[in-house]
């Protein structure tokens, strides 16, 4: 039997090892993707034990607890630290099979130096050495940021952000990872959403201008991603469960934002017929900007509207969507390569059942601007499982060029969560060592160095343009 989680955990033949211990372990991170907060990170407090550190707003965390019955007060509630550290530690060893059995185990060899299983009979002595650790040391986000060696970690914004955290980051003489925004015009093309009348409001008090067509909301927009760029944001983010693609007149489409705007239900067709040109308005802009735009395809979100009410979204009611996506993308894409006007993309799928659809439409629109310009994103959220990441990296490698992919982010609100990178790269290293030692590729060990560092830290730097 193997020893648990040590440290040739997941790598299971030599070349595994080689690739991961001599070539991959000590790089550094590039999180182009992720949900922590500016303020957070400028404020650099102290935690006040692991409950805030690791259950505070891990809606993954609290799905599963929920999962094992255990009490809304243990997840979200009043309980004490202590009650909640209990309750996941009973839930985790439950959790066979789900990442978060590993997460776990790797954040608490990473930063608390514990290999102990965590369980229902450890929980207390767990939460006692961990505090202890706390107690003791440094547990403040810039410092766990720069102890992970993260050197790039691009935060999610609102276009209507004044960024005032991410400058003072900026200003910061001693921390030595640059902090950039993102930019997240979902409130902006939600056009069915409740509060869209009251966000345009909002986003045209940050542009200082009116908002009344859709030409203004484009401009508004424009307005705030060049103000964006000035303070380093080079990477935008999309949300959609299908791809919009319902092009339309545009007295039709001014017509649907009137209706919005006047607070009246707007149907899913009136709601493609207005992001379609406002997606493709966007498009424009990131390439003109050199910005690489993210499309994140395939959430059902809010699913449960009595626990909406209660705790708002982003709190683990949220599952995977099965909406046909190839044709939308395939046009939307193509609109823009038509008026030369497609930005470096990444395209991530929330639903496994679009890894090929995904990982053919690649080649569709590749050019010469980037190396593997348009890219097949990492597993993500429901798929960032060990089957899950195996599965997208097989698909990138049977179809498309996995050598020039830009490799894993962390999607996360955790600062301890930068042990998913050393999960994802053992995955990485334990396939292509398989690859490697069955014969189906070289022993070529210059070219496998380049290829596993590459996807690990330093495709992503040349692909955002973050050197």
């Amino acid at each position: 039997m193997k020893p648990f989680m040590d440290k040739d955990f997941l790598l299971d033949t030599p070349t595994a090892r080689h690739l991961y211990h001599d070539y991959c372990e000590a790089l550094p991170i590039c999180d182009y993707h992720c949900h922590l907060s500016p303020k957070e990170i400028y404020e650099n407090a102290q935690p006040t034990d692991i409950s805030a550190l690791w259950l505070s707003g891990d809606h993954y965390k609290w799905r599963a607890m929920r999962s094992c019955g255990v009490d809304e007060r243990y997840c979200t509630g009043d309980a004490s630290p202590r009650e909640k550290f209990q309750k996941f530690a009973y839930t985790l060893q439950y959790a066979i099979g789900n990442p978060l059995y590993h997460w776990a185990h790797i954040e608490l060899q990473m930063y608390f130096g514990i290999d102990t299983p965590l369980s229902a009979a450890t929980a207390d002595d767990i939460y006692d050495r961990a505090n202890g650790a706390i107690a003791a040391g440094d547990f403040r986000p810039r410092t766990l940021i720069e102890k992970s060696k993260v050197k790039v970690l691009c935060t999610t914004d609102d276009p209507a952000d004044d960024l005032a955290y991410h400058k003072k980051i900026a200003a910061l003489p001693d921390f030595d990872c640059k902090v950039l925004p993102t930019f997240r015009p979902d409130k902006a093309l939600n056009i069915q959403a409740p509060d869209f009348a009251d966000y345009m409001g909002t986003l045209a008090a940050a542009a200082g201008m009116e908002i009344h067509t859709v030409d203004d909301v484009i401009a508004a927009l424009r307005s705030r991603a060049e103000y964006f760029h000035s303070v380093g944001c080079r990477v935008s983010d999309q949300a959609f469960d299908v791809p919009p693609y319902a092009p339309a007149a545009p007295e039709q489409v001014q017509a649907v934002f009137a209706k919005a705007l006047a607070g009246a239900p707007v149907t899913e067709q009136e709601a493609q017929i207005y992001k379609t040109p406002v997606l493709l308005a966007l498009g424009k802009m990131y390439h003109d900007l050199h910005w690489t735009m993210e499309l994140h395809i395939g959430a059902m979100r809010n699913n449960n509207s009595r626990m909406f009410r209660a705790l708002g979204p982003d709190t683990g009611f949220d599952s995977v969507d099965d909406g046909r996506v190839a044709r939308p993308l395939s046009r939307l894409l193509d609109a823009m390569d038509s008026t030369d006007s497609l930005p470096k993309t990444i395209l991530f799928n929330l639903n496994d059942k679009d890894n090929t659809v995904l990982a053919t439409m690649l080649g569709n629109f590749q050019s010469t601007e980037a190396a593997s310009k348009i890219q097949y994103g990492p597993a993500w959220w429901f798929l960032d499982t060990m089957d899950g990441m195996t599965a997208q990296l097989k698909s990138l490698g049977n179809l498309g060029v996995l050598g020039k992919f830009v490799g894993m982010e962390t999607d996360s609100r955790s600062f301890t969560s930068y042990g998913r990178h050393a999960y994802f790269r053992r995955i990485l290293c334990a396939l292509i060592g398989r690859w490697v030692e069955q014969g189906w590729y070289a022993n070529d060990d210059a070219v496998l160095k380049e290829i596993v560092q590459g996807i690990s830290y330093n495709n992503a730097i040349a692909y955002f343009d973050f050197a």
